[in-house]
């Protein structure tokens, strides 16, 4: 009841590997109905191990609040054995065709990515979603292993910026806190 309430006074929940484990799986992702019945799930990797290194990740057009003017194409790192999001093709189909799909997984050559560049193989290269508000995220890479240059693994031999990938993502979020107080 708590976290119901907590939800519809508009308030911002992130789910970020385990976490998304746990939005996914009590119902509040994708949160297709409002009765928080899991539609999901995130399963065993199909590489069947435990997966640990960055991946590039293409953003998709979604009403997210913690992905507003963010650059199309990130970079992050994942560290899971259970990351692989799979639902119904009819769920699938409704997140899809709402806009609730943030991330997908991406290869650096363009095409649909297969493994390694979709670690876990999650269907539809999935690998972020929000609810139909945006307020709710959960995703499987880590955007906290990646707030400044010095954590990027090839800091010391690119130009990048001070800002990691990730801490514009918690800006949104705190940005967006400020305007809703």
């Amino acid at each position: 009841d708590q976290i119901s309430a907590f939800v519809e006074a508009g308030k911002l929940i992130i789910g970020i590997c385990n976490g998304f484990q746990v939005l996914v799986r009590s119902g509040l992702l994708p949160r297709l109905n409002a009765k928080n019945t899991q539609e999901a799930t995130l399963a065993r990797n199909t590489s069947a191990k435990f997966e640990c290194r960055w991946i590039h990740l293409q953003m998709q057009e979604n009403r997210c609040v913690f992905t507003q003017g963010l650059r199309s194409q990130l970079y992050l790192s994942v560290a899971h054995a259970e990351g692989r999001f799979t639902a119904p093709a009819s769920v699938l189909d409704q997140i899809e065709s709402h806009g609730q799909v943030v991330f997908r997984y991406a290869s650096s050559s363009g095409d649909v990515p297969a493994y390694p560049d979709n670690p876990n193989g999650s269907d539809n290269a999935i690998a972020a979603i929000c609810d139909s508000t945006g307020r709710i995220f959960g995703m499987m890479p880590h955007p906290e292993r990646f707030l400044t240059r010095f954590n990027h693994p090839r800091w010391t031999r690119e130009n990048l910026p001070e800002e990691g990938d990730g801490l514009a993502i918690f800006r949104n979020a705190v940005d967006y806190a400020g305007l809703n107080l």
